[in-house]
């Protein structure tokens, strides 16, 4: 026992030896960028830009030149290509480092009822994987909890921060369910077949999630002499102050999940996953609520779904005037985060206009995180997060920074895989 405590206190040490890249200091210059092609996030795109950030916000974003740039840091980036930084929503990046070292996990907590569980406190800024995100032009996030029926309180951060305190960027932004599953699959290891079934708890389920819903109302109207933390925690909901964010796939569990909301008076609702949400993208569209769905590099969720359909579910549904934005969950999810821009890029190909495809990780999602007074676009009086690349940032190929800005700053751009990369490229020219 004595030996193998040893042996993981050392494997912890050694995964933990690679520290994320010290944070930028605070923009000291104006930073002028010219000559790129602009996408300005908003579905909008200026050739020949001039962009110009003081303090770390941008005051001119304008096709053409100025004569005048003296005083300023200038950066010709004619022939490459600006974007505004990246967001991932839904996401539990620095919340767990190495899966297999349970004290690296912290992405949820004991019990089913948690609402005041907030994600930002256990939020690890220094993360290996945090910093992985920044070379793919991924520079803000939604920190979410997992597990249980109400897993907790969310919050967006940027990516370059010393501390959660210094990464966030709005805190307690909403509270993240997971609605019942109107279905579910047999346990084969206890023999049971392992195809769909009427999930005969269903109606139980919904009853509890009412009944906690219920208790918190009466909570808000009582003397609050006791104070309950989740029931304190979940009114937000209904002041308008927190989004409720259910993940739920399928068509009955979607179209209960928006009857319940709208039934309890939540005043902002958004749909994570949706799978099945084409179905009724019509209900989406009367009750205006926006869907982050599912990652698109996935199989299809049904049998007898299009085999194609998470490729083209997001444009099926911005064709029917839906606010969409993508997220990467899933399995190896805090992995595949990176890949953000390359699944925006596989939308293209099944049906959307590529500057549509860019709002998906920009715009649509900074309005539904609700940052989009700061973040989200490329526009006079926001925040200069903002990245240059080589070429097409939704093309995997073509997607390769030269320079990213994170409320002005320039930050770094390299990872410990980008370390490891030239440590045996060194190496191996070494030997030639």
């Amino acid at each position: 026992m004595k030996n193998n405590l040893y042996i993981f206190i050392i494997a912890l040490c050694t995964t933990f030896g690679f520290a994320q890249q010290t944070p930028a200091s605070k923009q000291s210059k104006p930073i002028a960028i010219t000559g790129a092609t602009a996408h300005l996030g908003n579905g909008k795109v200026v050739e020949n830009s001039l962009i110009i950030f003081k303090d770390g916000k941008l005051t001119t974003v304008s096709s053409g030149s100025q004569t005048d740039l003296s005083g300023m840091e200038v950066i010709n980036a004619k022939g490459k290509h600006v974007y505004p930084g990246f967001i991932v929503p839904s996401s539990t990046l620095g919340l767990a480092e190495i899966d297999a070292i349970k004290a690296s996990v912290d992405d949820s907590e004991m019990g089913e009822m948690n609402p005041h569980i907030r994600s930002i406190i256990a939020y690890n800024a220094e993360s290996k994987l945090v910093e992985s995100m920044r070379p793919n032009g991924v520079l803000l996030g939604q920190i979410v909890p997992k597990g249980g029926r109400i897993s907790g309180t969310s919050s967006v951060v940027q990516f370059d921060a010393w501390n959660w305190e210094d990464a966030t960027v709005k805190v307690n932004d909403g509270i993240y369910m997971n609605w019942p599953s109107s279905f579910s699959r047999g346990r084969w290891w206890l023999g049971e077949d392992a195809g769909l079934k009427i999930n005969d708890k269903y109606s139980e389920q919904v009853a509890e999630v009412t009944s906690f819903f219920n208790e918190t109302k009466a909570y808000a109207a009582g003397d609050k002499a006791t104070v309950n933390l989740p029931y304190g925690a979940t009114q937000g909901l209904f002041d308008g102050s927190k989004k409720l964010y259910i993940n739920v796939n399928d068509e009955k569990g979607i179209t209960d999940a928006i009857y319940f909301a709208k039934n309890n008076k939540v005043q902002h609702l958004v749909i994570v996953g949706g799978s099945e949400s084409y179905k009724v993208a019509d209900l989406f569209k009367e009750h205006n609520i926006p869907v982050i769905v599912q990652r698109v590099h996935s199989l299809p969720n049904q049998e007898d779904d299009d085999y194609d359909m998470p490729y083209k579910l997001a444009s099926l549904l911005v064709k029917k005037g839906v606010l969409v934005a993508l997220n990467a969950n899933g399995d190896m999810e805090r992995m595949s985060s990176r890949n953000l821009p390359f699944y925006a890029g596989t939308t293209v190909v099944y049906g959307l206009d590529k500057e549509e495809a860019l709002k998906l990780i920009t715009s649509n999602t900074a309005k539904i995180l609700g940052i989009d007074k700061d973040y989200g676009t490329l526009e006079e009086g926001k925040s200069a997060t903002l990245f240059i690349s080589e070429g097409d940032a939704l093309d995997m190929r073509t997607n390769q920074l030269t320079h990213a800005f994170i409320d002005g700053r320039l930050v770094s751009l390299e990872t410990n895989q980008t370390e490891l990369w030239n440590r045996y490229d060194e190496k191996y020219k070494a030997q030639k």
